[in-house]
């Protein structure tokens, strides 16, 4: 994880797959080789000429390397477009790059029409046009070190409208670092260590590790560099429209009038930020992610995060891959506070991420003494009934566990969840947590009425251990949010739970059905928006009666 936030800092983790780049050399290696030695047997030309022999043996290359290394979908991309060339070199039609260019992307799309769902598809076709483009014309310069250089200057501009749609982040040392790992990696690296697995020369492998080494070195140094790379908020789709246009403005050739115009194109997909929440109103999001909860809080100049989500894998988790990109596509630069309800993993698996790449002032949280999390932010304090604060008109109040719950030793961690009340002008909003039938029980004798919200974030997941029907009747939600993955192991929401919601009126909303939830709530009005119906599929088949109800298989709890 440490290297690829390096790569991705400094533009280079293209390089660290089996890209289309490395296809591409291959491909060429091979081509050259063949083309130097055919040209040299004056039988074998006369039967085939160097070029078009030079050609297929550059293609077969390509394939088998492709093959080889798994046929990814970048390297599938990269065949297709070198099968194109190889087929229009062959039949003596190459009539121009751009042309090729056009065949291969209409080849792409009818053999894969999913591609274009995927970044690289974009960022690999939106380089080799860039280059193309600003290829036109006569050579400005005849020296290749500048040439260079202003080719990596421009994939970095021309790329910038899509990676800020995408990633809503560009990094500003790329242009650098693509400049030195390209030719290295690409010409040196590769080749050698391809060398060095089909002979025995341990001395091969030694030089390719390092050259790397250094390579590693240099990239941890442009990495650290303050600033290196520019994050933002998501841009409007008409502000990058706008920005490819300023792009291809800005990349005019030299002497061209008014190129500067291309600066006030761009200049929307920087300043156009998206509207937060006004004074007294709040937007809480559950997002999806998975078998877990994530609820983002925002009032107008605050921002709250109640627990971060899983770890998926050794190398990934929900705080790196959804929650760090939710609050940097909407302009959420840091938190104010951070809440992790307890120490289960669909929890507190994310937090560490979270911490480690946004601004925290606080870390609240019912996690033992000895857990991590506590010396990664930089004040961190046990949740506990009766604390409260209020933000821009919202009210906060912790509502569970009890101080005195922490003296016992064998009390179960989701038992000791932090249980939020939130207080927006109109409207009521409990989250909580993995609190199971002996906290609950706790909390209505304790707290009556006070219990009561509009809207409530179910206890762990629709579990048959929460959700009895007297916190349900003492809570009596209107709405209630189910986060839970699709078909996950738990069975969650069990169909007995959701019944229990159903016979008291509940109006039942599930991550598992309708992606993300967003709840814009202000004095006057609720207006919830599920992500799978503002951004359906035709793929995503809508949630069937049945499982609207709840049944399904039994499956262990």
């Amino acid at each position: 994880p440490a290297q690829w936030t390096v790569f991705t800092r400094t533009g280079v983790n293209h390089l660290m797959s089996i890209s289309g780049l490395h296809v591409t050399m291959i491909a060429a290696l091979v081509y050259t080789l063949t083309y130097g030695l055919w040209r040299r047997s004056p039988r074998m030309t006369l039967r085939v000429p160097a070029r078009r022999a030079a050609v297929l043996a550059g293609l077969l290359s390509a394939v088998g390397y492709a093959a080889v290394a798994g046929f990814a979908v970048p390297a599938q991309r990269t065949v297709y477009m070198l099968a194109v060339a190889a087929v229009a070199l062959w039949l003596g039609q190459l009539s121009s790059a751009a042309s090729i260019l056009c065949v291969a992307l209409l080849v792409v799309t009818v053999l894969d029409p999913w591609a274009v769902l995927a970044p690289g598809f974009w960022l690999s076709f939106g380089a080799v046009a860039v280059i193309l483009y600003v290829s036109i014309g006569p050579l400005r310069t005849a020296q290749w070190a500048i040439a260079w250089a202003r080719t990596q200057w421009a994939v970095t501009l021309g790329l910038m409208p899509l990676m800020l749609a995408m990633f809503q982040q560009v990094s500003l040392v790329s242009p650098v670092a693509n400049a030195l790992a390209i030719p290295l990696i690409s010409l040196v690296v590769v080749p050698l260590a391809l060398i060095g697995t089909v002979t025995p020369l341990d001395i091969v492998l030694r030089v390719a590790h390092s050259v790397m080494e250094y390579t590693m070195r240099v990239l941890e140094w442009l990495g650290a560099v303050p600033d290196s790379v520019w994050q933002q908020h998501a841009p409007p789709a008409w502000t990058i429209a706008l920005g490819f246009l300023g792009v291809v403005w800005l990349l005019l050739p030299r002497g061209f009038p008014g190129r500067w115009l291309g600066l006030v194109l761009l200049a929307p997909l920087f300043t156009e930020v998206p509207p937060g929440p006004e004074s007294g109103a709040l937007r809480l999001t559950v997002l999806d992610v998975g078998q877990g909860l994530s609820v983002v809080i925002r009032t107008a100049r605050h921002a709250l995060l109640y627990d971060a989500g899983p770890v998926y894998s050794a190398d990934a988790d929900s705080g790196s891959r959804i929650v760090v990109p939710y609050l940097r596509a909407t302009g959420v630069r840091k938190l104010d506070g951070v809440i992790v309800s307890h120490a289960d993993n669909d929890h507190a698996g994310g937090a560490a991420s979270v911490l480690a790449a946004v601004p925290v002032r606080w870390l609240a949280s019912s996690l033992p003494p000895e857990h991590p999390l506590h010396a990664a932010s930089g004040r961190s304090v046990p949740c506990y009934a009766g604390q409260h604060w209020e933000w821009d008109g919202v009210r906060f109040e912790m509502l569970h566990p009890d101080w005195a719950s922490y003296s016992i030793a064998r009390m179960r961690a989701n038992d000791r969840s932090c249980v939020l009340r939130i207080t927006a002008p109109g409207q009521r909003v409990l989250i909580a947590g993995d609190a199971e039938a002996r906290s609950e029980r706790e909390m209505l004798a304790r707290l009556g009425d006070r219990m009561r919200a509009e809207m409530l974030v179910v206890p762990h997941h629709g579990s048959t251990t929460s959700s009895t029907a007297e916190f349900i009747a003492g809570v009596a939600p209107q709405n209630a949010i189910f986060t839970v993955g699709y078909r996950n192991r738990f069975g969650h929401p069990r169909p007995e739970v959701l019944q229990r919601y159903l016979d008291y009126g509940t109006r039942l909303l599930r991550t598992d059905h309708h992606g993300a939830l967003t709840f814009d709530i202000d004095s006057t009005a609720v207006m919830i928006r599920a992500h799978r119906d503002e951004r359906r599929r035709y793929w995503q088949d809508p949630p069937t009666a049945t499982e609207e109800s709840g049944e399904s298989d039994d499956r262990a709890e």
